[in-house]
């Protein structure tokens, strides 16, 4: 590729103005995974700085994250699970609330899914408020994972959503 990856990815991204309250602009990501050569290389630089890290599971972000998470996960050599929406997983569930500038949301997974040994990153496509982030990190950790780290595709500089994951890595591909 003749650009950065951090100025494709830019470039791809479908500014969405006043979405989903008026004066924030969300950044769909669907453009930049679309296209084959640019994920492909955006799932090499996420996880190319947990190479030899001991990653054991990839957790993804439902929706984008579970799409980057799981290519993560198989550039690793990791296993991976999704951290879901309300009400999309049949057994017995813990579940993580956490804010949103426009009210409050919830992630959930198994009780049974993490070992005691699983070294885990948490995986998506956008970093903002960090609040998502923050509550995938304490649900490996109530599970009882290690947590690892964060990588992302995108990170808002200005939401500061890197201050809510301190005590783990945080890698991003593009800050904008």
């Amino acid at each position: 590729m003749s650009e950065p990856l951090s100025t494709l990815i830019r470039k791809s991204l479908r500014p969405v103005p006043d979405y989903p309250r008026l004066g924030t602009t969300f950044y769909d990501s669907m453009p930049v995974l679309r296209q084959g050569a640019l994920l492909k290389e955006i799932v090499e630089a996420m996880a190319a700085p947990l190479l030899g890290a001991g990653v054991t599971v990839v957790v993804g972000i439902e929706p984008q994250g579970q799409i980057l998470g799981g290519a993560v996960a198989v550039r690793l050599g990791a296993g991976f699970i999704s951290a879901r929406k309300p009400r999309k997983l049949p057994w017995i569930q813990i579940r993580q609330v956490y804010a949103l500038e426009y009210g409050n949301d919830r992630i959930e997974r198994g009780r049974d899914e993490f070992q005691a040994t699983d070294r885990v990153i948490v995986v998506d496509d956008v970093l903002a408020s960090g609040d998502t982030a923050a509550a995938a990190g304490d649900l490996v950790r109530a599970l009882g994972g290690t947590l690892a780290g964060y990588s992302f595709m995108i990170e808002e500089v200005a939401e500061r959503g890197r201050v809510r994951l301190e005590g783990a890595p945080v890698h991003s591909i593009l800050q904008m």
